[in-house]
């Protein structure tokens, strides 16, 4: 059977909505799976499923505008099918209009009973000759709802961010955010250079860069291939891992002999920098409470050829009596987050999260936080750090464990981070990334030090 990616798409889109699997989870089994995928029918996929998402509320708007039936009673599945065809109507200037209502046409048949089949003809012929002519509401009487249904995000994201930055920085980081970001990775100089990474890659990509603050990065823009096909991947050459990713454990700054925790280290991004920081010289301990992730991370270390990394399945909420008792160096808490500060990569994140999550977030946050207070050595650091621009899941966090810790302070000497990005991204000891101030995802972080 041939592939076919606006099908897949819809699959795809289907199954985020019962939350059950990851994007990311989904577009690898998709599209990195068995079948035989075209770099084409990869990229439409791609462009279709992620643009999906970015411009879920706009398109949604035309289609509660145009809809003769109350768009709360359509079927999520036929829901998938119109904003499928609408975001290829009003984004995608090579697929002709009659060609993407026909499509959704022959999908509703799949899926509903007859006289959806109609309704979905007609609101998508209705929608592509008039969704020109729809007014958005006016931003001077209603910034919020302006906003969100302009730029494709819930109300309750707009109206928080409103409140901290204003108005035109808001519309600012929405349009940072609904951005296609390049693809980012940190070279394994365990194995290779910067600069011989950059040579070899060059050949695989449109184009090829180094970041502009972390000395390791490299962007790459529209690669020939999926990534464990790029040149030196399968020899360990380099790791996905966004510049912000790699500027927190440059924030860790941890020293060739020492003892390393990583407390949440999932797949082992942070970790595999972390032993490179050191040279592969001391030992760093690897938990998270996921099994799975473990494997993969100690599958991901032989890649790299890495060899202090050592795992433990630990759930760290319940305490950490298992770990030993002379304490660590340096602690990496990764904290579990509502991810809003990695939106531009992740866009389904927009949908599937709520202003209710946060004050659960925070509770875990500190919790986590106050666990691994005693495991810190005399004088040893410890670094939190969230993908999260939200207060309750930052400078919160940190007020709230040092009022209970006075043995803790916060730490202004800030590693190996450049001194470029500490002049622009650092406010009272707390390090802060923005896709639209510093074109990388957004993180926060803070490196905290024990200091009796």
């Amino acid at each position: 059977m041939s592939f076919d990616a606006r099908k897949t798409a819809w699959v795809i889109l289907n199954s985020l909505d019962h939350g059950q699997r990851t994007l990311t989870a989904l577009m690898e089994e998709h599209a990195d799976g068995p079948q035989a995928v075209s770099r084409r029918d990869r990229a439409l996929l791609q462009a279709l499923v992620y643009g999906v998402l970015r411009w879920r509320g706009r398109l949604d708007y035309f289609i509660a505008h145009f809809s003769r039936t109350r768009f709360n009673k359509i079927n999520p599945k036929i829901l998938n099918i119109l904003r499928l065809a609408l975001f290829q109507i009003i984004y995608l200037d090579r697929i002709p209009d009659s060609a993407a209502v026909n499509t959704a046409v022959e999908m509703a048949k799949a899926a509903g009973a007859p006289w959806v089949i109609g309704y979905v003809n007609a609101l998508l012929r209705k929608t592509s000759r008039e969704y020109r002519t729809v007014s958005f509401p006016e931003l001077s009487k209603n910034a919020s709802a302006a906003l969100a249904a302009g730029k494709s995000f819930p109300e309750w994201i707009i109206h928080r961010w409103l409140q901290r930055y204003g108005q035109k920085n808001t519309a600012i980081l929405c349009d940072a955010v609904n951005s296609i970001p390049p693809i980012t990775v940190r070279t394994n100089t365990l194995r290779t250079s910067p600069q011989n990474l950059l040579m070899k890659l060059e050949r695989d990509a449109e184009k090829v860069a180094q970041t502009p603050y972390s000395p390791d990065g490299i962007t790459i823009v529209n690669p020939a291939t999926s990534i464990p096909n790029l040149s030196g991947f399968q020899s360990g050459w380099f790791q996905v891992q966004d510049e912000a990713a790699q500027l927190v454990s440059l924030l860790l700054d941890p020293k060739p002999g020492e003892t390393i925790l990583d407390a949440c280290a999932g797949m082992g991004g942070k970790t595999g920098h972390i032993a490179q920081l050191m040279n592969n010289e001391g030992a760093v301990a690897a938990l998270d409470v996921d099994e799975d992730k473990l494997s993969q991370l100690e599958a991901e270390m032989r890649r790299l050829g890495i060899a202090i990394v050592s795992t433990h399945c630990l759930d760290l909420e319940q305490g950490v009596s298992q770990l030993p008792a002379e304490g660590f160096d340096r602690i990496l808490l990764d904290a579990p987050c509502s991810g809003l500060g990695v939106m531009r990569r992740h866009p389904d994140i927009k949908w599937h999260r709520s202003e209710k999550e946060f004050a659960k977030n925070n509770a875990r946050q500190l919790r986590l936080l106050e666990n691994l207070a005693p495991a810190v050595k005399q004088t040893g650091f410890l670094v939190y750090a969230v993908c999260s621009p939200e207060p309750e899941e930052n400078e919160a966090v940190i007020h709230q464990f040092l009022k209970k810790h006075s043995n803790f302070g916060i730490n202004e000497h800030y590693g190996q981070l450049p001194n470029e990005i500490c002049q622009t991204a650092i406010t009272k000891g707390f390090f802060k990334t923005f896709p639209c101030l510093t074109q990388m995802d957004g993180f926060f972080s803070v490196r905290l030090q024990r200091i009796s």
